[in-house]
């Protein structure tokens, strides 16, 4: 019997090698149609950015057009319109920095008050933004615009930042992060040598909890950059506009094909391209600060 079961045992052992040998080629070829489904948009984006617009219908999606177009594409971008396209740009920018800023800050704060402080109706108020996730954004449109036109905020630049700082999502995740990375023992450290909340707020809370903050203003500004219906109901003055809303414009303007409407489609798809470059230079720059622990600040 325990000759029958070393067998048994060495037998599993000799195929256990080749069994982890097909997960890993089955997980491999998973996560590698996973990264051709994720970038066949962005690689059909850049081949047709650098076609003419008669190449654009005349050519494969995925290959490159009689010529190389791309400057001229460029050039066409920035200048229609006396430059409008610049204008949404530095928009879009203005509007996701301010609101991703104020997303985090506001988070932060609200997490922190939820994960260190007790005070009558925590849960359930917590229990209400948690509600608040689940709530679809544009089913929220009509209502923000309602208040923000009573306010005397339509057609404003506020209009969009403010609704965009709230993040209830991120003030899930602040909660969580604040319980775990921030300990109570260092808070009353503070309160004993004589800190105040807000002190202990900015010197040490806020130091502790970097890296979730950095995820939470990247969510908010990725979430505003993209945003085009909001953007799209509170403002009207084209000077006003993020890039979202200026393209779709170009866009259904190249679909009446009126003067010379056509030629918009290959601007449309040069802009969306350099859309994209912000968000990419963004992640960069804030990809360093994830990279450091909970306690970074309380070290230093």
């Amino acid at each position: 019997m325990t000759a029958t079961t070393e067998i048994a045992t060495f037998e599993a052992a000799r195929r256990l090698p080749g069994e982890r040998r097909r997960a890993r080629i089955m997980l491999t070829l998973l996560l590698s149609l996973f990264l051709v489904y994720s970038l066949a948009p962005l690689l059909y984006l850049v081949l047709s950015a650098t076609k003419t617009n008669g190449d654009l219908f005349a050519t494969f999606g995925f290959g490159f057009g009689t010529e190389f177009n791309l400057w001229q594409n460029l050039v066409d971008l920035f200048s229609r319109d006396n430059g409008m396209f610049l204008r949404w740009m530095f928009n879009s920018v203005l509007y996701s920095t301010i609101s991703g800023a104020g997303a985090a800050l506001l988070a932060t704060a609200a997490g922190y008050a939820f994960a260190k402080f007790k005070f009558r109706g925590r849960n359930l108020t917590f229990g209400l933004v948690l509600g608040a996730v689940f709530v679809p954004q544009t089913a929220l449109v009509v209502p923000i615009f309602l208040l923000l036109a009573l306010s005397g905020l339509s057609d404003n630049p506020l209009g969009v930042i403010l609704p965009s700082m709230i993040s209830p999502i991120g003030v899930y995740l602040m909660r969580v992060y604040i319980e775990q990375g921030v300990d109570d023992e260092l808070l009353d450290a503070a309160r004993i040598d004589g800190a105040g909340e807000f002190m202990i707020f900015r010197a040490i809370v806020l130091r502790l909890v970097a890296p979730g903050m950095v995820t939470v203003a990247l969510l908010s500004f990725v979430g505003t950059w993209n945003n085009y219906f909001l953007p799209l109901i509170v403002l009207r003055s084209q000077e006003y506009q993020p890039i979202t809303v200026g393209l779709a414009t170009w866009y259904q303007l190249a679909q009446q094909g009126g003067g010379g409407g056509q030629v918009l489609f290959s601007i449309v798809i040069t802009g969306a391209l350099v859309s994209i470059i912000p968000v990419i230079v963004v992640f960069l720059l804030l990809q360093r600060f994830w990279q450091g622990g909970l306690t970074a600040g309380a070290i230093k």
